[in-house]
């Protein structure tokens, strides 16, 4: 069923594109926007309007039924400092550049050049070490009427996501908050005092304190705001926290704030990088904003063509209900906020955009909730347009929150990198009734998407019902690529790499603790190079995850446990193929010892099955098995099938016991690979031509088809 819907949806999306390519050739009306034009004109190419609200007023005035009107943008970059809407009466809309003419829609300031003097020519040159000055730029954003800084904040696990502050880019790349050490991280000591737990329902604000144990902040003796950042406690939950005191003979740190979890030391990931320290600009990119003075200080590269200070806390663009809008060949750059927000919208679809440097993700596709203003795992929130706030915790507890993310709308062939907090948030579709929304991210590239915000801000955020990831490349990233919630789902053909980093406990493809969260597809992905030393793997079927179809995907060094199933049930692994891993899958009883708490009356398994009235159609009939998850002991794993599975190299095929598995003999164990190699990136994989005797009914994998795609529709 799943699968007719995504194919019906992708036919649809496929030729809605052809009618507005058509259009662009034939009848269609065009309007024209330049920067050199001006809202008084006709409109036309030759006289242009100034601005795209006056097309997008002249469109609204043509015939409701008619084809796609363009809207063609001359080249040059457009500053926004409000947002541009689409809304219910903006329909049939191409906005597109004209040509091959390059346009930036801009949420910043582009400052020149030559307004930054050299430290060491200023009055403030005495402030920084002397082999310092010749190597540090100042730009005095009081002279250049610049005063909205926006505050630093805490970004991290349970925390909302909000607009960034002002930011410094430097030749189109995002600068960094002067921190040490530049690229690693010190380890933490001593933990003093854990400080409040707010996990644990302590709310009185308490920071902790704990040993540093390096002799390097004495040396900040200038630095007025000395925030850090790190895995505090949990390998799976990073924190920035703002220091309340550096105690330089003690060598301690006392933080403002708590951590969820209250601080710990002692393992791998339990380490600390600071920031926002002017003594440490010392490497290029790094900076340090002077709030009280308004200086910016800079370490100067050798050549500055181009300088940009982000400045829009709002999304660059907003549809809310609209239909058939199409934003083409267009960069957003250079904001606070988000790039483009949709709700309630049908059919739009964004193609060959440019995502970067900004503040926090580029696409969200549905509602958000307002911030929490205390720091909580989950809780209730007033939902929110325009924002994404603390959906992660809201969704929590209210797990059938209806985005409203609108239906058939599409991200596909956009680029997506150097972004704040995340991709794409990919929303749409009702739980109740289990309608899919058809909303999909395409054949996109997203990596490097946690400059500020890291845990639980993947490249691609996928609830609601019947939505679709395909043909993506996802890469570089400290945590998960995709974080999953809702019904019916599918991720197909695309590749994951060099994600989950820094992280302990996590997966690049993570979903859990809800067994009413069922009927996924995952089919033809290559999973490679995951994770770090720690516990990291390929999907992670989180405490009772249910019902997933996992069929013909690639697990190469997919970190060191590629399938991790904690307790879940109704999951099939059907002729994938595993690749040099110390263990294939591992399968737990997490519900019978640790985590039996979760099966409570009215715990949180029961509470989520309650609310979508598991055993009344329409999940009865769609899940018939969830029918009986109660009278059938939910605490120990079933119907777990793996079949037809090659394992190449991979020391333990399986963990956990024979009775959990539904294990056929047709699942393969070899050290020879199976085919030839060299059409993959394979990141130093040795091709092996030799063909292995794969199972009976063995479907070749079309690795031909995985990834990005050319000429992509």
């Amino acid at each position: 069923m799943q699968s007719s819907i995504s194919m019906f949806v992708h036919k649809t999306a496929f030729v809605f594109l052809l009618v507005l390519n058509f259009s662009v050739c034939k009848s269609a009306d065009t309007f024209f926007v330049s920067l050199d034009g001006n809202d008084n004109n006709p409109g036309t190419k030759d006289k242009p309007f100034g601005t795209i609200s006056k097309a997008q007023d002249v469109v609204r005035k043509l015939p409701g039924n008619r084809e796609p009107a363009i809207i063609y943008l001359r080249g040059g970059t457009y500053v926004f400092k409000n947002t541009l809407e689409f809304g219910v009466n903006d329909k049939n809309i191409v906005l597109m550049p004209w040509g091959n003419e390059p346009v930036i829609f801009s949420g910043g300031i582009s400052i020149n050049p030559s307004k930054v003097k050299r430290l060491d020519q200023t009055a403030y040159a005495n402030e920084f070490a002397e082999d310092a000055r010749k190597k540090i730029g100042v730009l005095n954003l009081r002279e250049l009427n610049i005063s909205d800084y926006g505050q630093l904040h805490s970004v991290g696990f349970s925390r909302p996501y909000q607009p960034s502050w002002m930011e410094l880019f430097i030749n189109d790349k995002p600068g960094q908050l002067a921190r040490w050490p530049n690229d690693s991280t010190i380890a933490m000591g001593q933990v003093i005092d854990k400080g409040s737990v707010p996990r644990n329902g302590d709310n009185s604000n308490r920071g902790g304190k704990f040993v540093y144990g390096s002799d390097r902040p004495a040396g900040w003796k200038k630095s007025k705001e000395v925030w850090i950042s790190g895995y505090f406690n949990y390998g799976y939950a990073e924190d920035a926290i703002k220091l309340a005191a550096i105690d330089t003979v003690a060598k301690t740190f006392t933080t403002a704030q708590p951590h969820i979890y209250g601080f710990d030391s002692g393992k791998n990931w339990n380490r600390w990088y600071a920031y926002n320290i002017p003594e440490e600009i010392d490497q290029n990119g790094e900076y340090y904003l002077d709030r009280e003075r308004g200086l910016l200080f800079f370490y100067l590269p050798s050549i500055v063509t181009k300088l940009d200070l982000s400045m829009l806390q709002d999304p660059l663009i907003v549809l809310e209900g609209s239909q058939n809008i199409a934003i083409r060949n267009i960069s957003l750059e250079v904001s606070r906020g988000m790039g483009i927000y949709m709700e309630r919208s049908q059919s739009c679809t964004i193609s060959n955009c440019v995502f970067r440097n900004l503040g926090s993700l580029a696409v969200t596709i549905g509602k958000g909730i307002m911030p929490f203003k205390t720091q909580k795992h989950e809780g209730s929130g007033e939902e929110s347009s325009r924002v994404l706030g603390s959906l992660d915790q809201h969704l929590y507890e209210n797990t059938t929150f209806n985005r409203q993310g609108g239906e058939n709308n599409r991200i596909v062939n956009c680029h997506i990198y150097n972004t704040g907090a995340g991709g794409v948030s990919l929303g749409g579709g009702d739980r109740l009734t289990l309608t899919p929304a058809g909303n999909s991210v395409e054949n996109c590239r997203i990596h490097d998407f946690n400059r500020i915000e890291k845990s639980y801000r993947p490249a691609i955020n996928i609830d609601g019902v019947g939505n679709r990831i395909a043909n993506c490349e996802i890469y570089n990233a400290p945590s998960m690529a995709i974080l999953l919630h809702g019904n019916d789902h599918i991720l197909e053909y695309s590749t994951i790499y060099d994600v989950c980093r820094e992280v302990d406990d996590q997966g690049a493809f993570y979903y859990g603790r809800d067994a009413s969260e069922r009927g996924h597809k995952v089919r033809f992905n290559y999973f490679h190079h995951l994770g770090n030393a720690n516990r990291t793997t390929a999907i992670y079927h989180d405490d009772g995850a249910c019902g997933m179809e996992v069929f013909g995907n690639i697990f190469f060094k997919a970190g060191t446990i590629p399938i991790l199933i904690g307790g879940g049930q109704d999951i099939s692994y059907k002729n994938n193929l595993f690749i040099d891993s110390p263990l294939g899958i591992h399968v737990d009883n997490r519900f019978q010892n640790w985590s039996k708490n979760s099966l409570d009356k009215d715990g949180v398994i029961d509470k989520r099955l309650k609310v979508v009235k598991f055993n009344q159609p329409p999940y009865a009939i769609r899940y018939p098995e969830l029918v009986n998850y109660w009278k059938d002991n939910p605490a120990i794993p079933k119907r777990l099938v793996f079949d037809n599975n090659v394992f190449v190299r991979i020391k333990t095929t399986r963990k956990g016991e024979d009775g959990w598995f539904i294990w056929s003999e047709n699942n393969k164990v070899s050290d020879i690979y199976p085919y030839n190699w060299k059409m993959m990136d394979s990141r130093h994989f040795i091709p092996d031509d030799t063909q292995l005797a794969v199972p009976e009914g063995w479907q070749i994998l079309p690795v031909e088809k995985i990834g990005i795609l050319k000429n992509y529709q």
